[in-house]
């Protein structure tokens, strides 16, 4: 049985690269992926799958052809927030699989905002004609209630993805603290120069090592290699292409300050202590799952002496998520591989 396995994949953004990585760990071992990517042969390389362009029509249509199985691989593609393009394509896609008959599956999805009319309608339609369906937050299972769409409700998935080590990190002094921002309209300058100053100062109350942590180059980087020289300790850029190591940076790190998503699912995932930026109601959504702190980031102090004093209470007196906590929340992200299981074998 072949696997046309359909994501926002090959274009450098770790937390979607994690998503396909715990999709082909929990494939059952029947199942033949077929990638469909931005970087092909990145792909292939770095996961010893088949891939093809995603943006190729006529492969995309052949790799069709071939399979048996249509996946929508785990994320937020359904939306029309951050792309107008994005549920056309995707959805344009699954239509297409339905229509020509595959066994058609919706996975570990967050749906929406869908704020137009016709997008509304195209995820309905989609949802509805799959044969199976699993989302990964409340808010996604509830809209698909309204649209009388059964579907398995469990944690993302990434929270059961298999993490390695990161060499050379345990040479680097602790404690560590990682930080992962990313470029988004709300974080202005002015908000960028202020979390700035914030670190500074915290950093050096604390005296801990920085590891600055790009989760997609092209929006990370940039603000990354912004900050490092200004930071007056010991820091780090670690830019890692395995999602697997790099959801094990966050055995090796105290506390993890962040803006995306999978970096604060695996920072938590691995027993790390988190602080959240939330620029979106998914991570929202996970700071009131795992009442962990932070602020929205249209909501963050504007005094830097409030935002580092926050942050060294958490780093001396915070919590991390609970080891019962985690196994109940990777046990439950499993019930994403049952739905597999339960199709395609």
């Amino acid at each position: 049985m072949q696997a046309v396995l359909c994501g926002y994949y090959g274009k450098g953004n770790g937390g979607d690269e994690a998503l396909l990585a715990t999709l082909l760990q929990m494939l059952p071992d029947n199942v033949t992926p077929l990638v469909l990517s931005g970087n092909p042969e990145a792909t292939s390389k770095s996961y010893q799958v088949k891939s093809c362009d995603r943006n190729s029509l006529p492969q995309v249509i052949k790799a069709l052809h071939q399979s048996d199985v249509f996946i929508w691989g785990g994320g937020s593609l359904m939306q029309d927030s951050t792309s107008a393009i994005s549920p056309f394509y995707y959805g344009g896609l699954m239509t297409l699989a339905q229509v020509m008959g595959l066994k058609t599956i919706a996975w570990a999805q967050g749906i929406g905002p869908l704020k137009r009319p016709v997008t509304k309608f195209l995820a309905q339609k989609n949802f509805s004609n799959c044969n199976a369906v699993s989302v990964r937050d409340r808010a996604s299972a509830a809209l698909l209630t309204n649209w009388q769409v059964s579907c398995t409700l469990a944690p993302d998935p990434v929270w059961a993805l298999e993490s390695v080590a990161v060499p050379g990190l345990w040479n680097l002094p602790a404690p560590r603290v990682a930080v992962t921002l990313r470029s988004h309209p709300l974080l202005t300058p002015a908000r960028l120069a202020t979390f700035t100053r914030a670190l500074v100062d915290f950093q050096t109350a604390t005296q801990t090592c920085i590891l600055l942590v790009p989760f997609q180059k092209t929006q990370d980087l940039a603000i990354a290699q912004a900050i490092q020289p200004q930071l007056p300790g010991k820091s780090e850029i670690f830019s890692l292409e395995d999602p697997k190591a790099l959801k094990g940076l966050f055995r090796g790190v105290e506390m993890a300050i962040g803006m995306r998503l999978h970096s604060l699912i695996m920072a938590a995932s691995e027993g790390c202590r988190c602080f959240a930026l939330s620029y979106d109601p998914k991570v929202s959504q996970l700071m009131s799952d795992l009442d962990m702190p932070g602020w929205e980031l249209a909501q963050m102090p504007e005094n830097a002496n409030v935002i580092s004093k926050t942050w060294i209470e958490h780093f001396v007196n915070g919590e991390a998520t609970s080891p019962e906590t985690i196994e109940s929340l990777i046990d439950r992200a499993l019930l994403h591989q049952e739905l597999l299981k339960e199709l395609l074998t």
